[in-house]
């Protein structure tokens, strides 16, 4: 089946905003075996509007138009869309009430203009939003089903998986189960990854199994797209195929499905009942800022020292006496993970110390990452477990590479694993 996505806006034309919903929804049906094969961006403009849902409806079996579906004037996706079909537009009733409603649950008086948000091309298929005033709705526009759909992401989200995705697949002949399985990684490149799952579809001779990759540096997710003829189906080709990749990608997969590295090293941390502190330079923040908003952060993460310049930390964990400026060692940068984790009250501390190549930014720059866990076991003042590492490929490379080798450096270290442990990004 063909799909085209037309997104809609000035805005999003001109570049003064991201087009993210295009992306989102290009990756959702790929993830349930449909694929996108045209991608259109169109402004507010009934012309131009007019154009691409007529074309569309030419060569494509089905169109996702994206935006248009609010209150103001230059919103005009209904309207475009029923000239297009060659209808009227009607009062959708059932809806104003609807809005009515939303409005008087906050306390407001809907405006009047937004009853142009109920009205729908005549015999156009509803499509509901629960979280907004802009309903959806479905039309045929010359030999392609239209899926009009509000700009809103979390509001485009919920539509396309709950109505859009569903009647897509119906009208591609997939009826039966899908289920999606997502593997999280680190240290390994796509091109190693795809190397290592070699023959994994064929573990499942009906190709009820399909491989992809979707590399986000530093992490690449792995994804097993499972169709079956019900649950117990999907279960029985999705067990052996889960455990291959696991066996095969071992330690550096990191989290699964909807789960973070940032989650799994707080989950982790809560089941010991510790705490943790940290120590940052260059990153700005970024460990501090994937854990703490975290539920349950509050009462685990305790503290955070966070510099730009490596001559600035000493004093801030109270070691003024200490020179990281002249010559770091492994003995500087446990020493800092100690007094950390002692000047906070935590039982564990992470540091995370980079020495950044001088210079402009460039691809050859790089930047040498020591990292340090302090943790009570071992001797009686406690442990420290080091990894150092060279990262080289920018500034921020090196920076979003950093933090994600600290973070799943401290991941490994509370799973038992190795904490040291050769990854494809780094320089020898």
């Amino acid at each position: 089946m063909r799909i085209e996505i037309i997104c809609t806006g000035d805005e999003v034309l001109t570049g003064k905003i991201i087009n993210s919903n295009f992306s989102y929804m290009a990756q959702k049906l790929e993830d349930v075996g449909l694929s996108v094969h045209w991608g259109t961006t169109v402004g507010d403009d009934r012309d131009s509007l007019l154009a691409a849902f007529r074309m569309a409806g030419e060569r494509a079996d089905a169109v996702i138009v994206n935006g248009g579906l609010g209150p103001t004037v230059d919103d005009l996706s209904q309207e475009v869309a029923a000239q297009a079909a060659g209808v009227g537009l009607v009062l959708d009733e059932a809806w104003l009430v609807r809005m009515e409603e939303f409005f008087a649950r906050r306390s407001r008086i809907m405006p009047p203009n937004n009853r142009k948000q109920a009205m729908l091309p005549d015999g156009a298929e509803f499509l509901d939003n629960p979280i907004g005033t802009a309903c959806g709705f479905a039309l045929t526009i010359g030999r392609a089903r239209f899926f009009f759909t509000p700009g809103v992401p979390r509001e485009l989200r919920r539509m396309l998986e709950e109505q859009i995705i569903p009647r897509l697949l119906a009208m591609a002949g997939l009826q039966g189960a899908i289920f999606l399985k997502r593997f999280h990684s680190y240290g390994l490149g796509e091109s190693h990854v795809d190397q290592l799952l070699t023959g994994i579809e064929a573990m499942v001779p009906d190709g009820g199994v399909k491989l992809g990759f979707r590399a986000h540096y530093p992490q690449i997710e792995t994804k097993l797209t499972v169709r079956g003829r019900d649950d117990d189906d999907i279960r029985a080709k999705l067990g052996p195929v889960a455990a291959e990749v696991r066996a095969r990608l071992g330690n550096f997969i990191l989290a699964e499905d909807d789960q973070t590295l940032e989650g799994v090293v707080l989950a982790a941390l809560t089941a010991r009942q510790a705490s943790l502190a940290l120590v940052e330079t260059f990153t700005a923040g970024a460990i501090a800022a994937r854990l703490a908003h975290l539920p349950g952060a509050e009462h685990v993460v305790y503290r955070g020292v966070i510099a730009r310049d490596l001559d600035r930390v000493p004093g801030a964990v109270g070691l003024s006496h200490l020179l990281l400026t002249d010559a770091m060692t492994q003995d500087k940068v446990e020493a800092v993970a100690r007094a950390a984790r002692d000047a906070a009250g935590a039982s564990h501390a992470l540091a995370v110390l980079i020495e950044l190549d001088a210079g402009a930014d460039r691809i050859d720059l790089g930047g040498t990452v020591w990292i340090a866990i302090a943790h009570p076991d071992g001797t009686s003042h406690g442990g420290v477990a080091f990894r150092r590492s060279r990262i080289v490929g920018g500034r921020e490379w090196v920076r979003l590479g950093a933090a994600e080798l600290a973070l799943d450096c401290l991941r490994r270290f509370l799973q038992g694993l190795p904490v040291v442990e050769r990854i494809d990004f780094e320089k020898v």
